[in-house]
């Protein structure tokens, strides 16, 4: 059963004093499984918040279909068992965390007494126990998306949709809402999320749609899109020479010096297997050798390369 699903999908905006067209989706079809994380990945201004506005009734397409939950988002039950959080988020400054989810809870309908219950719980799930009593405007950027993913699932939704969750975070903060994410997903609910940081997608999406300029370019399950040929390989040493690191640079396509050690890495998988057999022969301390693999940043140049033709 699909979650999400849209059908030839554009969305045309009028802008300027002259009120010129700017196509911002263009023929959009996208089907997301129930029970999976689905990553909508794009550069900024690629067409990922306008589609997302339309999949949550904030916006009418142009022309085309979407639905939520198998109900046309042009009805509004297809919201009633939807979370949402917005790109950008703006909360009421002089709330706490504890008084912003009551009154959202309160907005859904959620009963007093089960938004007392599950208030604490998603506060801990989110990292912020510690600041619940803190109005919102003292919060980082970094908070204020905590808060806002605790109000998305203050409804115990089933379907998640998450306009770039990651943004604003550090990398310990990332993680924690990968592993909520990830959490969310075990539980049965499925996951919508936009971002330009591919490698969060790469952990934790089951499928992914990768949208240039309006357009999806590619869409499927990573495992089919990426594959499992090499593509290179990275070698990590130290202890060369300086001869020998020259030599090895002119063989890679990328090397970079880090303090003591050596990083290069081949376009193929033979030529990183003859210089890690250089370094071993010469003395030289292997660190890694890793074999790589295709990677979403490699599907999105690959993209933007056919973008170009066309």
């Amino acid at each position: 059963m699909n979650a999400i699903r849209t059908r030839s999908l554009h969305k045309t905006f009028r802008t300027g004093f002259w009120m010129r067209p700017v196509e911002a989706v263009k023929n959009v079809d996208l089907d997301v499984k129930s029970g999976e994380i689905f990553g909508f990945i794009g550069p900024n201004g690629a067409g990922k918040t306008t589609t997302i506005k339309v999949l949550t009734g904030l916006v009418l397409p142009t022309s085309g279909e979407a639905w939520v939950n198998e109900i046309a988002v042009s009805d509004p039950n297809s919201r009633a068992n939807l979370g949402f959080l917005p790109e950008g988020t703006f909360f009421h400054d002089y709330l706490d965390a504890r008084e912003f989810l009551d009154f959202h809870g309160s907005l859904l309908g959620v009963p007093r007494e089960l938004r007392r219950e599950r208030i604490p719980k998603l506060l801990e799930r989110v990292g912020l126990t510690a600041a619940a009593d803190r109005q919102i405007r003292r919060y980082s950027k970094g908070m204020r998306q905590r808060v806002g993913l605790a109000q998305a699932l203050i409804g115990d939704p089933q379907i998640v949709i998450l306009d770039e969750p990651m943004s604003g975070l550090d990398p310990l903060g990332r993680k924690d809402i990968r592993d909520v994410i990830l959490s969310l997903r075990d539980e049965g609910k499925t996951v919508f999320f936009s971002s330009h940081i591919l490698e969060d997608a790469e952990v934790i999406c089951d499928q992914v749609a990768i949208i240039l300029t309006g357009r999806i370019v590619k869409q499927g399950y990573l495992d089919e899109l990426l594959g499992q040929e090499l593509v290179g390989t990275e070698l990590v040493v130290e202890s060369i020479s300086e001869a020998l690191y020259s030599e090895l640079q002119h063989r890679a396509s990328r090397a970079i010096v880090q303090g003591n050690r050596f990083l290069f890495e081949f376009a193929g998988e033979s030529d990183g297997e003859k210089a890690l057999d250089r370094v071993r022969a010469s003395g030289g301390r292997v660190r890694s050798f890793v074999p790589k693999r295709r990677s979403l940043e490699d599907l999105l140049l690959e993209g933007l390369q056919e973008e170009k033709r066309t």
